[in-house]
């Protein structure tokens, strides 16, 4: 089994290179990030190359953040912010090797914001296909993301399904989805067709996977024995210094010693 170093929240405190290097120093498989964009694209390139770690993914800008934004591409009237952000997002993602952008939908309700969602997951999708690139869809929890448009697997394997987009797919992040829908491991079988990453972190705490309410023992089991091979990303908030939580990567406990 293969794990990614999600550098949102992991040695979140240096800048994203040096913290390319704590990853590949502790043994992972690869990187994503959420927004890199204040870091030049070849120093991110360089600490890769050094590495030998691919970047995975990153996220498009939330927008106005202290104005209470959490993404534009599900906002009506505001469909030329959303697409300069997603067009700026698949320019530094293929500008470092990436493989895919997660669109940020943003707080919205109703038909009106469905319709621009979609809309500019068209958009996404036609201008990452130019670049070989998968565009990724998240649903998140009501606690700590309030009023987000996309908030169910179900919503978002309805849109994947309907737009028939072949390099959209679902972001499915354990965390999220154990505290909005419970059922972890049949979800993950249904939903399988659809994945295009997988993220874990404890619940309801969002720290490393050796604790809290959800066995990821089984989880990762079932994730293994399902055939899925591509690194997992290690989405969670570390609470102090990184290397200190890294315990899990190594339990036999936790971690399928046969398999994937």
């Amino acid at each position: 089994m293969r794990f990614s170093a999600n550098l949102g929240f992991l040695w979140a405190d240096r800048p994203l290179p040096d913290a390319i290097r704590a990853a590949a120093a502790a043994g992972f498989d690869a990187v994503e990030c959420h927004w890199p964009y204040d870091t030049p694209a070849g120093a991110v390139v360089a600490a890769l190359r050094e590495t030998g770690l691919p970047m995975l993914g990153l996220n498009t800008r939330r927008g106005d953040v202290a104005a209470g934004d959490n993404g534009l591409a599900a906002l009506p009237g505001r469909e030329a912010q959303a697409r300069a952000a997603i067009d700026e997002a698949l320019a530094y993602g293929a500008g470092i090797g990436a493989r895919a952008v997660h669109v940020m939908a943003g707080r919205a309700t109703g038909a009106a914001a469905d319709a621009v969602f979609r809309a500019n997951l068209r958009h996404a999708a036609a201008g990452a296909a130019e670049k070989g690139m998968t565009i990724l869809i998240e649903p998140l929890n009501r606690h700590d993301a309030p009023g987000y448009f996309l908030r169910t697997t179900d919503q978002a394997r309805a849109i994947i399904e309907d737009l028939g987009l072949g390099n959209l797919r679902l972001m499915f992040d354990c965390y999220h989805v154990q505290i909005t829908e419970g059922d972890l491991t049949r979800r993950l079988h249904m939903l399988l067709p659809v994945i295009g990453h997988i993220q874990f972190a404890s619940v309801p705490d969002r720290a490393a996977p050796d604790r809290g309410e959800v066995s990821y023992a089984h989880v990762f089991r079932t994730i293994a024995d399902a055939g899925w091979t591509m690194p997992l990303g290690a989405e969670y908030k570390p609470g102090g210094d990184t290397d200190a939580t890294l315990g899990w990567m190594r339990s036999p406990a936790l971690i399928p010693q046969n398999g994937a």
